[in-house]
């Protein structure tokens, strides 16, 4: 039988839903068998209150943006929906876990069971004990670019955590794609370094006209080649 996971990434207004926080905004990112299958889900949510400023630097979302947007009772069924009886990955699932049940139990619906969740935070901590294991220092040590991360993002931190994730369990298989059609076509454009099976981006070379015409004037010299028969 496959197996379904669901990386899944929240942003809210604070630390504490018990304090009046509230969810702004949910990204989960699909995998069957460790295959990303671009079945994401992504919504931003009304926290019907201000956003506070600190908040607002981590994510860079407003309440000015996020009031267009539906309330979490509005999305709730359609999130478990989507989410169904999966494994949650989660980086730090206490803080996600929190908020989701708060809202859950608010709406008099079934909270998430910790039983389901596979916690990054515990894996790396095991697996580099005394180093720093954030979502952006994980990225780093494994190569990952997260140079779009200029603010947390509740969808682009699940993509980066799909990476990590798979990392940290060796499971991750070479080319394999995350994120938008965008993002998926620019991580295409790549090439094998001759004999070391590296992969890496392709790099586009400008040449100066200066030198194609020495080029072009050069291979004009040259008689009954082959290559312009």
């Amino acid at each position: 039988m496959a197996k379904r996971e669901i990386v899944l990434d929240t942003e809210t207004t604070g630390f504490n839903p018990h304090e009046g926080h509230r969810l702004v905004e949910i990204g989960c990112v699909e995998m069957i068998d460790n295959v990303p299958t671009g079945n994401d889900y992504h919504q931003y949510i009304n926290p019907e209150r201000e956003v506070p400023e600190e908040a607002f630097k981590v994510h860079g979302l407003n309440w000015e943006h996020l009031k267009q947007f539906p309330v979490f009772a509005d999305v709730a069924d359609e999130f478990l929906e989507y989410i169904g009886d999966s494994t949650l990955v989660i980086h730090n699932a206490k803080f996600d876990i929190n908020f989701l049940n708060a809202e859950l139990s608010w709406l008099k619906k079934t909270e998430l069971s910790y039983d389901r969740v596979i916690d990054t935070l515990d894996l790396a901590k095991k697996k580099f004990p005394g180093s720093r294991v954030n979502l952006d220092a994980l990225c780093k040590r494994y190569g990952i670019d997260n140079s779009n991360r200029v603010k947390h993002g509740a969808l682009l931190d699940s993509e980066l955590l799909a990476e990590v994730y798979l990392e940290l369990i060796d499971a991750r298989t070479p080319g394999l794609l995350f994120g938008s059609k965008d993002k998926k076509e620019e991580k295409a454009r790549t090439e094998v370094v001759f004999g070391s099976g590296e992969i890496r981006a392709v790099r586009n070379f400008e040449v100066p006209k200066e030198d194609l015409e020495n080029h072009q004037k050069f291979m004009e010299k040259i008689k009954d080649n082959l290559w312009s028969s």
